[in-house]
């Protein structure tokens, strides 16, 4: 048994980090176990798109400052719609923020949490440790996970899972409503003839939606989603053959794309936990709920469910775990997670959408976005910090 204010996390990705960085900072201690071998994240090359709101938690765990040399600003966001001339601009600078976020490498976000987590006596990261089972009672929560070919087992009055939904439905029996959108995404990187200045663009296009976002001095990356039946033969395409079918698409706004690097594809859906009553487990992050990236909102979210947990855990009076604490949690967190679900469904169904004059609907929405303000600042407000 875990010492009675610990909390054990099983899943030591950054929502899993953040979380026992978060508890750290008011003195209660933690284990996570992570399935992974440590160190191994550090060298991924996937891009995380960061709000600003998300910057402000990372400050918190005094953390920012040596992400900033991985860190690329993205100043300026330019909505368009290939095939109209409808367009629209949001910038920082009209919204009193430094940027409207930042992309960096899951690698790089991983490499200097980690080295945070090392460094605290309140934190006990257990590697290699693969959860086979989570069960809950009136009293505490269990976790049973293999290591080095032994099964250990560790009870905790909250057990936490951040494991991104590897291993959900397994390992804690709980359901989820998933809606499959028949849609992949395919992820890469690309070097453009012009500097990228910080800006991020978003092309909606007849053969689906595309995010070119700046990553370093020069490159950008790249999050094309598509039909599974568009999106699958753009990995058999030749480099060059793929520049070309993606500068059709995109356009001349940064000159000729001139290299790429692997390209990935992976299925997308959007899925929730089904509401049920779990005294001493709580789920958080993608395992918790999984959002289509039109925009960026999946990874952000996470990282508040951390920040809310966290916070309930310090300072409800009410016994750790218990269903008091967990249902104030939960509803602390339910618009927030509801909005962002129905944000992107909604981007999906609008801008994936073929149907006859809904193109050209689309085109005036851009166009006319561009010129109502309010609108401009809730949707800023929402990207940035979830409100």
């Amino acid at each position: 048994m875990c010492g009675s204010r610990d909390i054990v996390i099983v899943g030591g990705g950054p929502v899993g980090m953040v979380l026992s960085l978060l508890l750290a900072k008011q003195g209660i201690g933690s284990t996570v176990l992570e399935a992974r071998r440590l160190g191994a994240a550090n060298q991924d090359t996937r891009a995380l798109a960061l709000s600003y709101g998300t910057r402000r938690i990372l400050e918190k765990l005094d953390v920012w400052q040596a992400l900033v040399p991985y860190a690329t600003a993205i100043n300026k966001i330019h909505v368009s719609q290939k095939g109209s001339i409808g367009r629209s601009l949001l910038q920082a600078e009209d919204y009193r923020q430094e940027a409207l976020g930042y992309v960096l490498s899951y690698g790089a976000l991983c490499k200097v949490l980690s080295a945070q987590v090392s460094g605290s006596s309140l934190i006990h990261l257990i590697d290699e440790a693969q959860a086979e089972s989570i069960t809950h009672n009136a009293v505490y929560a269990a976790v049973r996970y293999r290591r080095h070919d032994a099964l250990h087992e560790l009870q905790s009055a909250l057990l936490v899972l951040a494991d991104g939904g590897r291993s959900l439905e397994e390992v804690a029996g709980l359901k989820r409503d998933t809606k499959e959108y028949g849609h992949d995404a395919l992820i890469t990187k690309v070097s453009a003839e012009l500097p990228h200045d910080n800006i991020a663009y978003e092309r909606f296009t007849p053969n689906g939606p595309m995010a070119l976002l700046p990553n370093g001095e020069r490159d950008f990356s790249l999050v094309w989603t598509g039909e599974k039946s568009r999106i699958a033969p753009l990995l058999e395409l030749s480099d060059a053959e793929f520049l070309a079918q993606f500068h059709a698409e995109f356009g001349d706004r940064v000159g000729r794309f001139l290299s790429v690097e692997k390209r990935m594809t992976f299925p997308l859906k959007l899925s929730q936990l089904q509401s049920s009553d779990t005294p001493h487990l709580v789920v958080v992050g993608n395992a918790a709920q999984t959002m289509h990236p039109v925009a960026g909102q999946g990874f952000n979210v996470g990282l508040r469910d951390a920040e809310m947990l966290a916070w309930h855990i310090g300072n409800t009076p009410g016994a750790l775990g218990g269903s008091e604490m967990l249902a104030a949690y939960r509803a602390s967190r339910k618009t927030d997670t509801r909005h962002g679900l129905l944000f992107t469904d909604f981007l999906v169904n609008i801008f994936s959408n073929d149907i006859l004059g809904v193109s050209a609907l689309r085109s005036a929405g851009i166009g006319m976005f561009d010129l109502v303000k309010p609108v401009k600042r809730f949707l800023v407000s929402k990207m940035s910090f979830g409100k």
